[in-house]
């Protein structure tokens, strides 16, 4: 309920929105109003949480209430207060004794003791129940290890709530770094579109020989596949945050070319371990799980416990013979009360309960051999991201004066070549040697960015407010 209520409040933020997010916060809108991966977790977590009232349901009050009718026909009975030589004649005329007179029969009805083999005895009851337990471990045992594992269930929510940032932020800077190969494989061609018909121009007029011309027609078709598989790639990418938000994407902001280059705060690497260990969503969830397989260890262990129930019922029950047009009724249907507690002992249940028992147990192990495991997962990837910020520092650094170095290089060798001290090979490595420093240093950029918000995420620290630094730096 929380996940669609805020769905609908982005939808009607998002309706005066263009079809397309213009920048980051538009298309992390637009993916949490959207995205079927973070709605499909509300969901499950939805679930999970309804196991909370199933386990609390069986501690409370059991109330029912039954209603039946019986019916038994082709019988006969008879009553104990007649013999066969006792039988009632139906007799018309004269009274009995004196006269003429005649008798049908034998009479038959049970009211008057006689003998019934027709018609159909039919039965009615009604009853109501109520049944408390009073105590049986193994159901507390079970509401406890329900609201465990709905705790579990709200911290993996958590994580796709946190992860949700990270898929839109990856998706959006991947179009960006996309966008820039593209740029830098077109300008790369038409580089090697502009030597090749140079070299081609010269050996026309005679002044350089046609090997050169070959080695810049290759290059050039080299570079034009290259465009191709660009274009492919960054539609790829544009569908990837399509897939994310549910909507097309149109031209997105760029990052800034005055990009601050912060290092994490605080430099400490193992200040973000015990952060990641804290407060990481994906730890906190195995954390509850084995919390949980703790309480079905004990709930398996309360199967060896004595149960005490309580229950209070009232009911009656109506019988009565029905023949014919005639009805005899045998029961005055008055309401009886019974009240009772049960208190049952578990004796032998054929080993059942010890297997459950060891089940639990082994259940319990591997919960915490998957905590452990996700715990050195956490620590792993917490550091990775850390060194790689400090990385992505150095990289965009470098790289800003590998392109600028790259191109002064690539000026002064077509200088060169046309003077005719630099040969043609020497331009083609120029213009690939550029094209290679740009591309480096728009992915080191963009991944400085990203570097830092994987890093807070590892940390299970990343929030709205992350999203917006990063929007900042887009222009």
């Amino acid at each position: 309920m929380r996940l669609k209520l805020l769905t609908l409040a982005l939808a009607l933020a998002a309706i005066s929105l263009p079809s397309h997010g213009e920048d980051l916060l538009d298309a992390y809108r637009q993916a949490r109003a959207n995205d079927p991966v973070l709605q499909q977790a509300d969901a499950t977590n939805l679930s999970t949480r309804e196991g909370v009232p199933q386990a609390r349901a069986l501690l409370l009050p059991q109330i029912s209430a039954s209603l039946g009718l019986t019916q038994s026909s082709g019988g006969s009975s008879s009553s104990s207060s007649s013999s066969a030589s006792d039988t009632d004649y139906l007799c018309n005329g004269i009274a009995a004794g004196t006269g003429t007179y005649t008798c049908t029969g034998p009479f038959s009805d049970s009211s008057v003791g006689g003998t019934s083999n027709s018609g159909h005895e039919r039965a009615r009851s009604l009853s109501g129940q109520i049944d408390q337990v009073i105590f049986d471990f193994s159901k507390i045992a079970d509401l406890k290890a329900a609201h465990s594992t709905a705790d579990a269930g709200e911290q993996t929510y958590q994580s796709a709530v946190q992860d949700l940032y990270v898929r839109v932020s990856t998706a959006y800077f991947g179009i960006l770094t996309d966008e820039d190969a593209l740029t830098f494989a077109k300008a790369n061609e038409d580089a090697f579109k502009k030597q090749y018909d140079q070299a081609d121009a010269q050996y026309k007029a005679g002044i350089a020989a046609i090997t050169g011309a070959y080695q810049a027609k290759a290059a050039y078709e080299a570079a034009k596949a290259q465009t191709i598989t660009a274009q492919n790639t960054l539609s790829d990418a544009r569908e990837a945050l399509t897939q994310i938000t549910g909507q097309p994407v149109g031209d997105l902001k760029k990052l800034r070319d005055d990009l601050p280059l912060d290092p994490p705060v605080p430099a400490d690497p193992n200040a973000w371990v015990q952060d990641a260990i804290k407060y990481n969503p994906s730890i906190l969830s195995q954390q509850y799980s084995v919390t949980a397989a703790e309480h079905d260890i004990t709930a398996a262990r309360a199967g060896h416990l004595p149960t005490i129930n309580a229950t209070a019922s009232r009911s009656k029950t109506t019988d009565w013979l029905q023949n014919g047009s005639a009805a005899a009724i045998s029961g005055n249907g008055r309401f009886g009360n019974t009240i009772g507690v049960t208190l049952s002992v578990p004796i032998f249940s054929g080993g059942a309960v010890q297997s459950r028992v060891r089940q639990s147990i082994y259940e319990r192990d591997a919960a915490q051999d998957s905590l452990e495991s996700e715990r050195r997962l956490v620590v792993r990837t917490t550091l990775n991201y850390y060194r790689s910020v400090l990385a992505d520092i150095e990289e965009v650094r470098s790289g800003k004066s590998a392109v600028e170095s790259g191109q002064k290089a690539l000026d002064a060798t077509r200088a060169g070549f046309n003077v005719g001290t630099q040969t043609i090979i020497d331009v083609l490595n120029a213009i690939q040697t550029l094209t290679s420093a740009q591309n480096n240093y728009s992915q080191a950029r963009h991944q400085f960015v990203l570097d830092k918000l994987n890093l807070r995420y590892s940390t299970g620290r990343v929030e709205y407010k992350d999203i917006e630094a990063a929007n900042v730096l887009l222009q």
